[in-house]
């Protein structure tokens, strides 16, 4: 983690500035990333034939290479930030990281096989490059112990939702209706302008993400060649095994990518007003959820705090995924009337993803918070890329349980979903308090009462 040393950042509602130009380089980032997963598997099962043909596979087939594709995406954030730590640092990586992913959108709207797997594997090293840096850029704006952290992560987490959310709209429509490689061109258009935006925000981004082998910082320099403290050591075993929960937690959500998905389009009455609405335009709920409580679930925590009340980030976290898993009993309930009457309504998912929602904001974006106060210096990017790897571990058990759902029906699945996250949150939550104490009270800080209201109020006009 690169840590700022320019006292007198411009800001914006009470944050850096170059918080919101990571805001829209990200925005634009997970605009093409979510917009050609709001399509891949309804590509792959597409039928061969017609005006719009997919690949023809087999519903396992499909959740089978979407979870191997997912896992690796974030697993290859482990040597993406290895290289910016050791080697370049994290602005160098994330440049080159979506120049990666430009050339993988695009290739992408190729209609060959080659062209497909070729996008694939530029899209896994591209976001392997960007995603862990990014996020650990954001953290480098504050300094450590800034309560405002938490907070501008949030805000970062709004715009990864924003281009999820459009993406799941614009390019869901123009997959399923003009064209899949037309939507997969479309997402590449997005990266571009995400590149756009970070190339001309360099300037707001002076003193965060370079290599601290070459660092102006002292500090930073000095943190690159010395070990480990016993203190930094517990942090890093705080970290490894809040991990956990961040496996259990997106091996359950991903489902919303592949077998709800597949859900949606099979088995859900979509009429709406006399319009079949999109299966795909489903996956732009759970943004358009975090677009609109965000600045709110993020504002409770803070109050909580303020008050004096348990609000520490491994707490948030557990009841993140409590909260998540309770989502998947609304999809219990939907395959029980599909059971009965043959179809089921919307609202189940739409109640699904409102909960899955809650919980997300619950867990993620403290989680990347959480990571850039527990991690060492010089393993700052490294540790941000073992929490995307763990992702992607999760990702790969979702596409496991959604391949199973062939043999052991959709209802069995979502409950087991169900009751497995809220028993294991419950679990860790028992254990919550002998973890902390390893922080070393990282999150025991002072709280300016004057500065917290300012923030909150803006916050508020943010949000407006």
């Amino acid at each position: 983690m690169t840590t700022s040393t320019d006292i007198n950042q411009k800001e914006l509602f009470g944050h850096p500035i170059g918080l919101y130009v990571l805001f829209f380089t990200e925005m634009w980032e997970r605009f093409s990333y979510y917009g050609m997963r709001a399509i891949l598997v309804l590509y792959l099962v597409g039928l061969t034939t017609g005006d719009n043909p997919g690949l023809g596979w087999s519903n396992g087939e499909a959740l089978a290479l979407y979870g191997w594709y997912t896992m690796l995406v974030y697993v290859a954030s482990i040597p993406g930030g290895w290289i910016a730590d050791k080697l370049i640092g994290q602005k160098k990586s994330v440049l080159y990281g979506a120049i990666l992913l430009c050339f993988g959108h695009g290739i992408l709207a190729v209609e060959e096989y080659w062209a497909f797997y070729t996008g694939l594997g530029l899209i896994i090293a591209g976001v392997g490059m960007l995603k862990p840096n990014i996020s650990t850029m954001v953290g480098g704006l504050y300094k450590q112990g800034d309560i405002r952290r938490d907070k501008g992560f949030t805000i970062f987490y709004i715009g990864i939702n924003l281009g999820a959310f459009l993406s799941s709209l614009i390019v869901g429509y123009v997959g399923e209706v003009h064209g899949w490689h037309y939507g997969f061109g479309l997402a590449g258009i997005g990266m571009l302008l995400g590149l756009a935006v970070y190339m001309y925000g360099q300037k707001y981004l002076l003193h965060v993400g370079n290599f601290m082998g070459t660092s102006d910082n002292e500090e930073e320099r000095e943190a690159a060649n010395k070990p480990l403290t016993s203190v930094e050591k517990d942090r890093v075993i705080v970290l490894l095994i809040s991990f956990l929960l961040v496996i259990v937690f997106w091996g359950a959500f991903e489902q919303a990518g592949g077998l709800m998905n597949i859900y949606a389009s099979e088995k859900t009455d979509r009429m709406l007003m006399g319009m079949e609405i999109p299966a795909s335009w489903f996956q732009s709920l759970n943004a358009m959820f975090i677009i609109f409580l965000g600045t709110s679930v993020a504002a409770y925590w803070a109050s909580r705090k303020l008050k004096g009340k348990v609000s520490t980030s491994l707490f948030k976290m557990i009841i993140g995924l409590i909260i998540m898993g309770t989502g998947f009993f609304f999809m219990s309930a939907a395959s029980a009337e599909h059971e009965s009457s043959g179809s089921s309504a919307m609202y189940w998912l739409v109640l699904a993803y409102l909960f899955h929602t809650v919980g997300e904001l619950c867990i993620s974006p403290v989680a990347l918070s959480y990571i850039t106060k527990l991690a060492p210096l010089k393993y700052g990017s490294l540790m941000m890329g073992v929490y995307f790897a763990m992702t992607g571990f999760g990702n790969k058990l979702a596409g496991l349980l959604g391949e199973s759902a062939e043999n052991l029906g959709e209802f069995t699945v979502f409950t087991g979903i169900a009751i497995f996250c809220v028993a294991f949150g419950l679990l860790v939550m028992i254990f919550r308090k002998k973890l902390e104490t390893l922080t070393h009270g990282v999150e025991d800080v002072e709280i300016d009462f004057t500065k917290a209201t300012n923030e909150t109020e803006g916050f508020e006009l943010a949000n407006d």
